[in-house]
């Protein structure tokens, strides 16, 4: 794909001036050793030498039994995509984001094939960490199972890599092994921390900590949707094709904002209708019930502390716990036995926190709902119910996203601004953030109990109630 680059500019040079790309990543390699693979989004992938040697080894290949999306296959049935199949595709995008620059300002970037290579290896080796059922493992079982844990997936990734080069006596140089590992991090890195790099705009590229616009969202974005059966309007081309480096930072033509909206669009709508759905929801909610019921047994929190054995860890886990005749993991097979039986957790209620207590909402607990029932006959336990409290934004919480990224105005330009909340459409959100609350119960005959002591925290709380969902003896009821 090395003809991304067919328009746009940089460096001073005018856009209708631009040369063609004339070469692609993978010049400095003979295709002799070249492996091509096709992928369903990005077509043909090659892959080089350095990056088959990560590849080929059971901690990489482990990523073809993590599923992107974790449990969504459950209620969206194409889901099925892999760690695997995303890392290949940000691998590739990676490589096609470092040439788009080396073609228009190689000479003032000096970019050469060792920076190449460094973003490359970073976007292939960058999920390597996850935990099994994608972004559940880290958010929702580590914490209630290791309180206070500052555990992440990234520092796993950085902890595997060194673990594969050691166990596979991989040779790469050392500064590039080094850099990789700090492009692996770079999203959680201080804004000191990343202006102290040489190259800066390089550790941009894959987790972009600066403003949130990577080659990581536009392969899982792009896939996500494909494999959900969603329409995809956005274009990451077109920022790869018009992308520019100015003082040491990656920045975008004034005329893109609205392409870079529809990014963060996107991702919030996948966030919405797929990450956070109701009933994806319920699934992961049991199932985090089910691992916590079958670590004292099992010590699955155990295997983050080595990545010599967190590497054995992966989706399979699910059926292990529910095959086992052990009587140590009877109550977590039994959860994931409701949830192959579709005997789920019952969803009673939800409601947006109003936009003028976003500042100081505080996540819900099922202790706040049962403080609210009413004597009803039914007198619920915190155990009877579990709360989810679902966060959407566009990347940047409360704030536009569009004021942290820079731009310029055409390629002749050598000032770089921002764009204000007052200089966008009108027609963009006003609001950048959602909280949503939701309430389960985990007995289809505590529902109504569960859903009235809901609307009544709701009033206590906020002064109104929202019914999003009717329960069938309030519909009985109104008749």
């Amino acid at each position: 794909m090395g003809e991304c680059c067919n328009e746009g500019g940089g460096g001073g040079v005018s856009q209708s001036a631009r040369p063609p790309a004339l070469f692609s990543p993978e010049a400095a390699v003979d295709r002799r050793f070249l492996k091509r693979v096709f992928d369903n989004v990005h077509g043909n992938i090659l892959l080089d030498p350095l990056s088959l040697k990560f590849i080929d080894t059971e901690q990489f290949q482990r990523l073809r039994d993590l599923k992107q999306l974790g449990l969504a296959s459950m209620v969206y049935p194409g889901a099925v995509h892999t760690r695997f199949e995303h890392s290949l595709g940000v691998f590739w995008l990676a490589g096609q984001a470092v040439h788009c620059l080396q073609a228009y300002q190689g000479l003032e970037l000096d970019i050469d094939h060792f920076d190449i290579q460094t973003v490359k290896l970073a976007g292939l080796l960058h999920d390597i960490g996850h935990g099994p059922f994608s972004h559940l493992f880290e958010r929702e079982f580590l914490p209630r199972v290791l309180p206070g844990s500052e555990w992440s997936h990234e520092q796993m990734s950085v902890q595997l890599v060194d673990y594969i080069v050691d166990e596979h006596h991989i040779e790469i140089d050392s500064d590039s092994l080094r850099k990789v590992k700090e492009m692996i991090t770079a999203s959680s890195e201080t804004a000191m921390a990343r202006s102290s790099k040489e190259k800066q705009f390089l550790y941009d590229i894959v987790a972009n900590g600066r403003n949130g616009i990577d080659v990581d969202k536009f392969d899982y974005i792009s896939r996500d949707c494909r494999a959900c059966g969603l329409g995809c309007n956005f274009q990451y081309r077109r920022l790869l094709e018009a992308m520019r480096v100015m003082d040491n930072e990656i920045c975008y033509p004034a005329k893109e904002y609205l392409t870079i909206h529809k990014l963060f669009a996107t991702r919030a709508d996948l966030h919405r209708t797929v990450y956070t759905h109701a009933k994806v929801k319920a699934i992961e909610l049991m199932l985090v019930d089910a691992l916590l019921a079958a670590d004292s047994y099992l010590k699955i929190s155990s295997f983050t502390l080595d990545p010599s054995q967190f590497w054995k860890l992966d989706d399979t886990i699910l059926k292990t716990i529910e095959t086992a005749d052990k009587k140590q993991l009877k109550e977590s097979g039994d959860i994931i036995r409701r949830i192959r039986r579709r005997d789920l957790y019952q969803f009673c209620n939800e409601y947006a926190v109003p936009k003028d207590k976003l500042e100081y909402f505080k996540d819900v607990t099922p202790r706040d709902i049962i403080c609210s029932q009413k004597a009803n006959g039914i007198e619920l336990k915190e155990e009877d119910l579990v709360v989810s409290n679902v966060r959407i934004d566009l990347t940047r919480g409360r704030d536009n996203p569009l004021g942290s990224i820079n731009f310029f105005k055409d390629y002749d330009s050598e000032k770089k601004f921002t764009i204000s909340d007052d200089h966008i459409s009108h027609l963009l959100p006003a609001s950048y953030q959602d909280k949503i609350v939701r309430v389960y119960a985990k007995k289809p005959e505590l529902v109504e109990a569960v859903s009235e002591a809901f609307e009544n925290f709701q009033l206590k709380t906020y002064g109104v109630k929202t019914q999003v969902h009717e329960t069938p003896e309030k519909k009985k009821r109104r008749k």
